[in-house]
């Protein structure tokens, strides 16, 4: 038996956070990051809007890119003095993320991190509070899906927490605040957004009420990224609503290892954090090329090229598809390898056989249409860092 998981209502257009004028509710606490919802107005608005709701309010800010358990336990506290029956998370994937994990604790106080990290293990929740998201990026889409992302980072490691639980009650996907992105943001999660789609497609959990969401996430990235990139704010609402889709398809499809990898690597360096959507774009051509040696996969790469009007033999169409993925991070100046990024060559060969049994080890590794055991992931992670062909 499969299932697929929406949220409740997904409420989307300009203008569309007019809806929180009609929450129910006595307590609502409002999870966000570093100011910028705030400097651009939305916060205001939605406080406006939940005092006409009669909703007493809680601001929890200063969520850092990439949230900590510290973070997240220090949120929980918040919630659990306050007592919130709304918990309204806004802004980035960070304070979404953040905020689905602070809900867990909230309501069960007596949960471990190590058990929250094992996927599908969540209790069960909305015994004291329902969840409201509000995304302010294009990439991340966690406002409609069952996936958070916490790092640890005394271990340097991000953990993807997966449970249908945390799948939010009610999206709010409002072009407006997507507006406000600057150009490396809306390169970065854009790419996020095509991993998402590309990799719910060759999942090995893909399905036929998945599949049409990553098509057409996939085919709006195509013809859009690059023009809202360039500040067109018709491609930008668009790719706010193809993020979306693809969010939908793979919290219900689930991811791969480009996923995996870019987990294990973005706190692992000293050289300094890998952004998680532009480790996505980086790895994503050498994921596809490993996976394709598997002919049925190769076959799912061609009928996605084919979607964007990539026509040949299926060797040719994946190539194609990931020349295209290659121009596309030229185009935004994002690095194509590891070496280009700035990490150490020592440093890069001391770490790897650790980054990449963790890679193995994690969550989105399961999914992936190709087998991969620690030894072939470093073989992986050396392609990428050096830029040299994968041809195992």
């Amino acid at each position: 038996m499969r299932r697929f998981t929406l949220p409740r209502d997904i409420y989307y257009g300009k203008d569309s956070l007019e809806v929180l004028k009609t929450l129910k509710g006595k307590k609502a606490i409002i999870v966000i990051g570093g100011g910028s919802m705030k400097r651009f107005g939305f916060v205001d608005k939605v406080l406006k809007y939940l005092e006409e709701a009669n909703i007493e309010t809680k601001l929890f800010e200063n969520v850092e890119p990439d949230p900590s358990v510290e973070t997240v336990m220090k949120g929980a506290q918040a919630m659990i003095e306050f007592q919130p029956d709304w918990i309204i998370a806004m802004g980035g994937g960070s304070p979404i993320d953040a905020a689905k994990a602070m809900w867990a604790f909230y309501e069960y106080p007596e949960v471990t991190f190590n058990d929250l990290i094992i996927p599908f293990n969540f209790p069960n929740l909305r015994t004291k509070a329902k969840f409201l998201a509000i995304p302010s990026t294009s990439g991340t889409a966690t406002e409609v899906t069952a996936f958070a992302v916490i790092t640890d980072y005394a271990k340097g490691i991000k953990y993807p927490m997966a449970d249908f639980n945390i799948t939010p009650d009610i999206a709010v996907v409002d072009p407006s605040l997507a507006e406000t992105m600057p150009k490396h943001l809306t390169a970065y999660t854009g790419m996020d957004a095509l991993t998402h789609a590309i990799e719910a497609y060759v999942s090995t959990l893909h399905s036929p009420f998945t599949d049409p969401l990553a098509i057409k996430a996939i085919q709006i990235v195509n013809s859009d990224l690059v023009k809202s990139f360039d500040g067109n704010m018709e491609s930008r609402e668009l790719m706010h609503y193809g993020q979306c889709l693809a969010g939908m398809a793979f919290s219900n499809a689930l991811l791969g290892i480009v996923h995996s990898m870019a987990h294990k690597t973005g706190a692992a360096f000293s050289t300094g954090h890998i952004t998680h959507g532009l480790a996505n774009a980086m790895y994503l051509p050498y994921v596809i090329k490993y996976n394709a040696k598997e002919p049925e996969t190769a076959v799912r790469y061609a009928e996605i090229a084919a979607s964007i009007g990539i026509n040949g033999t299926t060797e040719e169409a994946v190539n194609v598809l990931c020349s295209k993925i290659v121009e596309f991070n030229n185009y935004m100046n994002i690095p194509n390898t590891l070496k280009e990024f700035g990490i150490v060559e020592d440093e890069f060969k001391a770490k790897i056989a650790e980054i990449s049994k963790n890679a193995i080890a994690d969550a989105c590794t399961g999914s992936n249409p190709r087998a991969i055991d620690t030894a072939t992931m470093e073989k992986l992670f050396t392609c990428i860092y050096y830029g040299t062909e994968v041809e195992f």
